[in-house]
Protein backbone atom coordinates (compact mmCIF):
# COMPACT_ATOMS: atom_id res chain seq x y z
CA UNK A 1 0.00 0.00 0.00
CA UNK A 2 1.41 3.47 -1.21
CA UNK A 3 -0.49 7.16 -0.47
CA UNK A 4 -0.41 9.09 -3.35
CA UNK A 5 0.25 12.44 -4.50
CA UNK A 6 -2.65 13.41 -6.88
CA UNK A 7 -3.09 15.98 -9.70
CA UNK A 8 -5.98 18.86 -9.95
CA UNK A 9 -7.25 20.30 -12.96
CA UNK A 10 -8.52 23.96 -12.58
CA UNK A 11 -11.03 24.44 -15.54
CA UNK A 12 -13.09 27.44 -15.43
CA UNK A 13 -16.27 25.27 -14.50
CA UNK A 14 -14.88 23.87 -11.80
CA UNK A 15 -16.65 25.25 -8.16
CA UNK A 16 -14.70 27.86 -6.19
CA UNK A 17 -12.13 26.30 -3.90
CA UNK A 18 -14.71 27.22 -0.73
CA UNK A 19 -17.75 25.83 -2.02
CA UNK A 20 -16.03 22.53 -4.21
CA UNK A 21 -15.69 19.33 -2.81
CA UNK A 22 -12.26 18.73 -4.53
CA UNK A 23 -10.65 21.63 -2.71
CA UNK A 24 -11.30 19.92 0.56
CA UNK A 25 -9.94 17.02 -0.39
CA UNK A 26 -6.89 18.58 -1.94
CA UNK A 27 -6.42 20.74 1.26
CA UNK A 28 -6.87 18.01 3.96
CA UNK A 29 -5.09 15.38 1.77
CA UNK A 30 -1.83 17.40 1.48
CA UNK A 31 -1.96 17.11 -2.45
CA UNK A 32 -0.89 20.79 -3.04
CA UNK A 33 0.72 23.45 -0.58
CA UNK A 34 -2.72 25.26 -0.55
CA UNK A 35 -5.87 26.05 -1.98
CA UNK A 36 -7.35 29.08 -3.03
CA UNK A 37 -10.84 29.63 -1.92
CA UNK A 38 -11.47 31.42 -5.52
CA UNK A 39 -9.65 29.57 -7.89
CA UNK A 40 -12.06 26.93 -9.52
CA UNK A 41 -11.39 23.47 -8.53
CA UNK A 42 -12.66 20.91 -11.34
CA UNK A 43 -10.92 17.85 -11.05
CA UNK A 44 -9.75 15.59 -8.98
CA UNK A 45 -7.17 12.70 -10.97
CA UNK A 46 -5.77 9.74 -9.39
CA UNK A 47 -4.41 7.81 -12.16
CA UNK A 48 -0.97 7.69 -14.25
CA UNK A 49 -2.48 9.56 -17.64
CA UNK A 50 0.20 12.23 -19.09
CA UNK A 51 -1.83 15.05 -18.54
CA UNK A 52 -2.12 14.82 -14.26
CA UNK A 53 0.12 11.84 -13.18
CA UNK A 54 -0.23 10.89 -9.55
CA UNK A 55 3.64 10.27 -7.68
CA UNK A 56 4.14 7.79 -4.26
CA UNK A 57 4.37 10.49 -1.45
CA UNK A 58 6.74 8.92 -0.03
CA UNK A 59 9.12 9.05 -2.37
CA UNK A 60 8.06 11.46 -5.06
CA UNK A 61 8.26 8.69 -8.04
CA UNK A 62 5.73 8.97 -10.65
CA UNK A 63 3.50 5.96 -10.07
CA UNK A 64 4.11 4.58 -13.35
CA UNK A 65 7.42 4.65 -13.38
CA UNK A 66 6.99 2.46 -10.10
CA UNK A 67 5.00 -0.12 -11.81
CA UNK A 68 7.32 -0.47 -14.67
CA UNK A 69 10.23 -0.77 -12.00
CA UNK A 70 8.05 -3.35 -10.20
CA UNK A 71 5.57 -4.92 -12.95
CA UNK A 72 4.15 -7.10 -9.94
CA UNK A 73 2.22 -4.51 -8.92
CA UNK A 74 -0.54 -4.75 -11.14
CA UNK A 75 -2.57 -7.65 -12.46
CA UNK A 76 -1.06 -9.54 -15.50
CA UNK A 77 -4.46 -8.54 -17.03
CA UNK A 78 -3.65 -4.84 -16.33
CA UNK A 79 -1.08 -5.29 -19.36
CA UNK A 80 1.96 -3.29 -17.22
CA UNK A 81 -0.55 -0.01 -16.42
CA UNK A 82 -3.34 1.34 -14.81
CA UNK A 83 -6.00 0.68 -17.59
CA UNK A 84 -8.64 3.47 -15.29
CA UNK A 85 -8.36 7.30 -14.61
CA UNK A 86 -10.21 8.29 -11.40
CA UNK A 87 -11.37 11.25 -10.89
CA UNK A 88 -13.59 13.32 -8.80
CA UNK A 89 -15.80 16.06 -9.88
CA UNK A 90 -17.37 19.71 -8.66
CA UNK A 91 -19.22 21.10 -11.40
CA UNK A 92 -20.55 25.05 -11.30
CA UNK A 93 -21.08 25.52 -14.75
CA UNK A 94 -22.44 23.62 -17.73
CA UNK A 95 -19.80 21.52 -19.03
CA UNK A 96 -19.71 20.86 -23.23
CA UNK A 97 -22.17 19.05 -25.21
CA UNK A 98 -19.89 15.87 -26.48
CA UNK A 99 -19.67 12.27 -26.55
CA UNK A 100 -16.44 10.02 -26.73
CA UNK A 101 -15.01 7.90 -29.09
CA UNK A 102 -15.10 3.84 -29.54
CA UNK A 103 -11.96 2.43 -29.67
CA UNK A 104 -11.20 2.05 -33.61
CA UNK A 105 -12.21 5.88 -33.88
CA UNK A 106 -9.95 6.91 -31.24
CA UNK A 107 -7.40 5.48 -32.96
CA UNK A 108 -8.18 7.36 -36.25
CA UNK A 109 -9.16 10.67 -34.65
CA UNK A 110 -5.29 10.38 -32.45
CA UNK A 111 -3.49 10.00 -36.01
CA UNK A 112 -5.31 12.69 -37.95
CA UNK A 113 -5.92 15.18 -34.94
CA UNK A 114 -3.44 14.90 -32.09
CA UNK A 115 -3.71 17.87 -30.85
CA UNK A 116 -7.29 17.64 -30.31
CA UNK A 117 -7.26 13.62 -29.91
CA UNK A 118 -4.66 13.00 -27.35
CA UNK A 119 -5.17 9.40 -26.62
CA UNK A 120 -5.41 6.11 -29.05
CA UNK A 121 -7.87 4.87 -26.45
CA UNK A 122 -11.97 5.13 -26.08
CA UNK A 123 -13.14 6.89 -22.92
CA UNK A 124 -16.13 5.24 -21.57
CA UNK A 125 -17.20 6.68 -18.34
CA UNK A 126 -19.12 6.14 -14.72
CA UNK A 127 -20.49 8.78 -12.81
CA UNK A 128 -21.68 8.34 -9.02
CA UNK A 129 -23.33 11.35 -7.27
CA UNK A 130 -21.76 12.54 -4.19
CA UNK A 131 -24.29 15.43 -4.33
CA UNK A 132 -27.46 16.57 -6.33
CA UNK A 133 -25.64 15.89 -10.06
CA UNK A 134 -27.65 17.62 -12.67
CA UNK A 135 -27.01 16.48 -16.08
CA UNK A 136 -27.91 16.00 -19.95
CA UNK A 137 -27.52 12.41 -21.17
CA UNK A 138 -28.68 10.39 -23.62
CA UNK A 139 -31.68 11.28 -26.39
CA UNK A 140 -35.38 11.61 -24.80
CA UNK A 141 -37.41 9.31 -25.76
CA UNK A 142 -39.00 9.86 -29.74
CA UNK A 143 -42.26 11.19 -28.70
CA UNK A 144 -40.30 14.08 -26.16
CA UNK A 145 -38.03 14.85 -28.60
CA UNK A 146 -41.03 15.59 -31.02
CA UNK A 147 -43.21 17.36 -28.58
CA UNK A 148 -40.50 19.24 -28.27
CA UNK A 149 -39.25 20.26 -31.57
CA UNK A 150 -42.81 21.03 -32.75
CA UNK A 151 -43.14 23.81 -29.66
CA UNK A 152 -39.87 25.50 -30.56
CA UNK A 153 -40.76 27.47 -33.96
CA UNK A 154 -37.35 28.79 -33.45
CA UNK A 155 -35.15 25.42 -33.63
CA UNK A 156 -37.60 24.44 -36.44
CA UNK A 157 -36.44 27.64 -38.65
CA UNK A 158 -32.94 25.61 -38.81
CA UNK A 159 -35.14 22.58 -40.23
CA UNK A 160 -36.07 22.68 -43.94
CA UNK A 161 -38.30 20.26 -44.00
CA UNK A 162 -40.53 20.07 -40.61
CA UNK A 163 -42.66 17.14 -42.01
CA UNK A 164 -39.88 14.39 -41.35
CA UNK A 165 -40.57 15.26 -38.11
CA UNK A 166 -43.49 13.06 -37.66
CA UNK A 167 -41.30 10.08 -38.89
CA UNK A 168 -39.87 9.99 -35.26
CA UNK A 169 -43.12 8.67 -34.52
CA UNK A 170 -42.48 5.60 -36.74
CA UNK A 171 -42.89 2.49 -35.44
CA UNK A 172 -39.41 1.32 -37.09
CA UNK A 173 -36.51 1.74 -35.06
CA UNK A 174 -33.74 2.33 -37.82
CA UNK A 175 -36.50 5.16 -39.63
CA UNK A 176 -36.76 7.13 -35.82
CA UNK A 177 -32.44 6.75 -35.63
CA UNK A 178 -32.10 7.63 -39.65
CA UNK A 179 -34.53 10.98 -38.79
CA UNK A 180 -34.04 11.97 -35.63
CA UNK A 181 -29.85 11.86 -37.11
CA UNK A 182 -30.79 13.97 -39.95
CA UNK A 183 -32.61 16.86 -37.37
CA UNK A 184 -29.32 16.86 -35.09
CA UNK A 185 -27.23 17.39 -37.96
CA UNK A 186 -29.15 19.80 -39.63
CA UNK A 187 -29.60 21.84 -36.13
CA UNK A 188 -26.21 21.51 -35.38
CA UNK A 189 -24.07 21.93 -38.78
CA UNK A 190 -26.41 25.32 -39.82
CA UNK A 191 -24.55 28.21 -40.37
CA UNK A 192 -23.09 30.34 -36.73
CA UNK A 193 -25.25 33.13 -37.91
CA UNK A 194 -28.11 31.36 -38.13
CA UNK A 195 -28.09 29.49 -35.03
CA UNK A 196 -27.37 32.79 -32.96
CA UNK A 197 -30.41 33.95 -34.75
CA UNK A 198 -32.33 30.88 -33.65
CA UNK A 199 -30.85 30.63 -30.52
CA UNK A 200 -31.29 34.35 -29.26
CA UNK A 201 -35.01 34.49 -30.24
CA UNK A 202 -35.74 31.18 -28.36
CA UNK A 203 -34.02 32.71 -25.34
CA UNK A 204 -35.64 36.14 -25.66
CA UNK A 205 -39.53 34.23 -25.90
CA UNK A 206 -38.43 32.04 -22.73
CA UNK A 207 -37.66 35.07 -20.62
CA UNK A 208 -40.53 36.64 -21.28
CA UNK A 209 -42.65 33.57 -19.27
CA UNK A 210 -40.23 30.86 -17.86
CA UNK A 211 -43.06 28.04 -17.57
CA UNK A 212 -40.77 24.96 -16.09
CA UNK A 213 -37.28 23.74 -15.41
CA UNK A 214 -36.43 23.26 -18.71
CA UNK A 215 -37.14 26.89 -19.55
CA UNK A 216 -35.52 28.06 -16.38
CA UNK A 217 -32.16 25.68 -17.42
CA UNK A 218 -32.32 26.94 -21.19
CA UNK A 219 -31.54 30.54 -19.23
CA UNK A 220 -28.74 29.21 -17.28
CA UNK A 221 -27.17 27.92 -20.27
CA UNK A 222 -27.44 30.79 -22.28
CA UNK A 223 -25.93 33.09 -18.78
CA UNK A 224 -23.13 30.53 -18.92
CA UNK A 225 -22.32 30.49 -22.81
CA UNK A 226 -24.02 34.32 -24.19
CA UNK A 227 -23.89 35.19 -27.97
CA UNK A 228 -26.22 32.24 -29.71
CA UNK A 229 -23.92 28.58 -28.66
CA UNK A 230 -26.06 26.01 -30.54
CA UNK A 231 -25.84 23.84 -26.80
CA UNK A 232 -28.50 25.93 -25.46
CA UNK A 233 -31.05 23.94 -27.33
CA UNK A 234 -30.11 20.52 -26.39
CA UNK A 235 -32.26 20.07 -23.49
CA UNK A 236 -34.88 19.58 -25.82
CA UNK A 237 -33.22 16.25 -27.37
CA UNK A 238 -31.41 15.07 -24.26
CA UNK A 239 -32.52 13.43 -21.13
CA UNK A 240 -32.29 16.30 -18.53
CA UNK A 241 -32.05 14.67 -14.81
CA UNK A 242 -30.58 14.95 -11.25
CA UNK A 243 -28.57 11.93 -9.99
CA UNK A 244 -29.03 11.44 -5.81
CA UNK A 245 -25.80 10.95 -3.79
CA UNK A 246 -25.45 7.44 -4.66
CA UNK A 247 -27.04 6.63 -8.12
CA UNK A 248 -24.87 6.44 -10.97
CA UNK A 249 -25.05 6.53 -14.84
CA UNK A 250 -22.98 5.13 -17.28
CA UNK A 251 -21.54 6.80 -20.49
CA UNK A 252 -20.90 4.40 -23.31
CA UNK A 253 -19.23 5.49 -27.06
CA UNK A 254 -21.14 7.98 -28.81
CA UNK A 255 -24.08 8.86 -26.43
CA UNK A 256 -24.13 12.91 -26.02
CA UNK A 257 -23.98 14.34 -22.87
CA UNK A 258 -22.96 17.38 -20.61
CA UNK A 259 -22.74 17.49 -16.65
CA UNK A 260 -24.31 20.53 -15.04
CA UNK A 261 -24.04 20.89 -11.73
CA UNK A 262 -22.90 18.95 -8.31
CA UNK A 263 -19.71 16.67 -7.66
CA UNK A 264 -19.49 13.30 -8.60
CA UNK A 265 -17.04 10.29 -8.27
CA UNK A 266 -15.73 9.61 -12.04
CA UNK A 267 -14.15 6.46 -13.38
CA UNK A 268 -13.24 5.89 -17.47
CA UNK A 269 -10.77 4.27 -19.56
CA UNK A 270 -7.30 5.92 -19.36
CA UNK A 271 -8.25 9.10 -21.96
CA UNK A 272 -8.95 12.23 -22.30
CA UNK A 273 -10.40 12.13 -25.78
CA UNK A 274 -13.33 14.11 -26.10
CA UNK A 275 -15.56 15.18 -28.92
CA UNK A 276 -17.22 18.56 -28.59
CA UNK A 277 -20.22 20.38 -29.69
CA UNK A 278 -21.73 23.19 -27.97
CA UNK A 279 -21.56 25.05 -24.69
CA UNK A 280 -17.66 25.58 -24.89
CA UNK A 281 -15.57 28.29 -26.19
CA UNK A 282 -12.77 25.51 -27.05
CA UNK A 283 -12.28 23.20 -30.38
CA UNK A 284 -15.87 21.96 -31.61
CA UNK A 285 -16.00 18.94 -34.43
CA UNK A 286 -19.49 18.98 -35.27
CA UNK A 287 -18.82 16.44 -38.25
CA UNK A 288 -17.27 13.67 -36.08
CA UNK A 289 -19.74 14.60 -33.60
CA UNK A 290 -22.97 13.87 -35.42
CA UNK A 291 -22.03 11.19 -37.69
CA UNK A 292 -20.59 9.22 -34.76
CA UNK A 293 -23.34 8.88 -32.57
CA UNK A 294 -25.53 6.37 -31.66
CA UNK A 295 -28.76 8.10 -32.12
CA UNK A 296 -30.45 5.38 -29.18
CA UNK A 297 -33.81 7.14 -27.81
CA UNK A 298 -34.40 5.97 -24.22
CA UNK A 299 -35.20 7.66 -20.39
CA UNK A 300 -32.56 8.70 -18.60
CA UNK A 301 -29.63 6.46 -18.27
CA UNK A 302 -29.87 5.51 -14.70
CA UNK A 303 -27.12 2.72 -13.82
CA UNK A 304 -27.78 -0.06 -11.43
CA UNK A 305 -25.56 -1.03 -8.59
CA UNK A 306 -25.48 -4.37 -6.12
CA UNK A 307 -24.60 -4.10 -2.89
CA UNK A 308 -21.77 -7.29 -2.10
CA UNK A 309 -21.42 -7.05 1.73
CA UNK A 310 -22.49 -4.60 4.46
CA UNK A 311 -21.27 -1.48 3.55
CA UNK A 312 -19.43 -2.11 0.31
CA UNK A 313 -21.64 -1.65 -3.20
CA UNK A 314 -20.63 -2.28 -6.49
CA UNK A 315 -20.73 -0.46 -9.81
CA UNK A 316 -19.87 -2.74 -12.50
CA UNK A 317 -20.10 -1.56 -15.76
CA UNK A 318 -19.70 -3.41 -18.93
CA UNK A 319 -16.52 -2.23 -19.72
CA UNK A 320 -13.02 -4.62 -19.21
CA UNK A 321 -10.87 -1.68 -17.44
CA UNK A 322 -12.90 -0.50 -14.66
CA UNK A 323 -15.20 -0.85 -11.70
CA UNK A 324 -15.85 1.32 -8.74
CA UNK A 325 -16.80 -0.36 -5.19
CA UNK A 326 -18.30 2.65 -3.09
CA UNK A 327 -17.08 1.43 0.54
CA UNK A 328 -18.46 2.82 3.87
CA UNK A 329 -18.47 3.04 7.90
CA UNK A 330 -19.81 -1.03 8.21
CA UNK A 331 -17.01 -2.26 5.78
CA UNK A 332 -14.51 -4.50 7.76
CA UNK A 333 -12.18 -4.98 4.88
CA UNK A 334 -11.29 -3.91 0.64
CA UNK A 335 -11.38 -7.74 -0.42
CA UNK A 336 -8.28 -8.61 -2.77
CA UNK A 337 -9.14 -8.38 -6.67
CA UNK A 338 -6.26 -9.99 -8.10
CA UNK A 339 -5.84 -6.34 -9.53
CA UNK A 340 -4.31 -3.08 -8.36
CA UNK A 341 -6.74 -0.61 -6.97
CA UNK A 342 -6.90 2.95 -5.74
CA UNK A 343 -8.99 4.37 -2.68
CA UNK A 344 -9.74 7.45 -1.96
CA UNK A 345 -11.83 8.50 1.63
CA UNK A 346 -14.70 11.03 0.95
CA UNK A 347 -15.33 11.56 4.58
CA UNK A 348 -14.15 10.46 8.34
CA UNK A 349 -11.43 8.43 8.60
CA UNK A 350 -9.75 4.57 9.20
CA UNK A 351 -6.86 2.63 9.47
CA UNK A 352 -6.25 0.23 7.02
CA UNK A 353 -3.85 -2.93 7.69
CA UNK A 354 -2.71 -5.75 5.67
CA UNK A 355 -0.26 -7.91 6.98
CA UNK A 356 2.86 -5.78 8.19
CA UNK A 357 1.56 -2.43 6.34
CA UNK A 358 -0.59 -0.17 8.20
CA UNK A 359 -1.99 3.66 7.16
CA UNK A 360 -4.28 6.00 8.87
CA UNK A 361 -6.34 7.58 6.37
CA UNK A 362 -8.96 10.49 6.92
CA UNK A 363 -10.38 12.67 4.35
CA UNK A 364 -8.56 13.19 0.75
CA UNK A 365 -6.24 10.12 1.70
CA UNK A 366 -5.53 8.06 -1.84
CA UNK A 367 -4.21 5.25 -1.23
CA UNK A 368 -2.88 2.56 -3.96
CA UNK A 369 -3.20 -1.02 -3.18
CA UNK A 370 -0.86 -3.07 -4.83
CA UNK A 371 -1.88 -6.40 -6.70
CA UNK A 372 -0.10 -8.86 -4.64
CA UNK A 373 -1.83 -7.58 -1.01
CA UNK A 374 -3.96 -9.75 0.68
CA UNK A 375 -7.22 -8.48 1.77
CA UNK A 376 -7.09 -5.08 3.11
CA UNK A 377 -8.97 -5.10 6.86
CA UNK A 378 -10.56 -1.83 7.81
CA UNK A 379 -10.42 -0.83 11.64
CA UNK A 380 -11.53 2.13 13.95
CA UNK A 381 -13.80 3.50 10.35
CA UNK A 382 -15.62 6.47 12.43
CA UNK A 383 -19.27 6.71 11.46
CA UNK A 384 -19.26 8.86 8.52
CA UNK A 385 -16.50 7.35 6.84
CA UNK A 386 -16.75 6.98 3.04
CA UNK A 387 -14.35 5.63 0.22
CA UNK A 388 -14.34 4.78 -3.59
CA UNK A 389 -12.34 2.40 -4.98
CA UNK A 390 -11.42 1.82 -8.40
CA UNK A 391 -10.00 -1.21 -10.01
CA UNK A 392 -9.44 -3.37 -13.10
CA UNK A 393 -11.90 -6.84 -12.44
CA UNK A 394 -9.95 -9.61 -13.82
CA UNK A 395 -12.50 -11.23 -16.24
Amino acid sequence: MHKLICSVQTYDWGKPGCRSTVAPLVKEGHHANYVDDNKPYAEFWMGVHKNGPAKIEQTSEDLLNCIKNHPEMVGKHEQGTLQFLFKVLSVEKALSIQSHPTKEEAVRLHAKDPAHYPDPNHKPEMAIALTDFELLCGFRPPNEIYENLKGCPEILTLIDNCDDLKKLLDSNEAITKQTLKKVFTKVWASSPEAIAKAVQAFVARIKKDPKNKLDELTLRLDSAYPGGDVGVFAPLLLNYFTLKPGQATFLGPNQPHAYLSGDCIECMACSDNTIRAGLTPKFKDIETLCSNLTYVMSGPPIFPHKELTAGVTLYAPPVPEFAVQAVGALATKLTAESASSIVIVISGSAHFVAGSLDLDVHRGTVVFISAACTDVRIVNATSDFVSYRAFTPKH
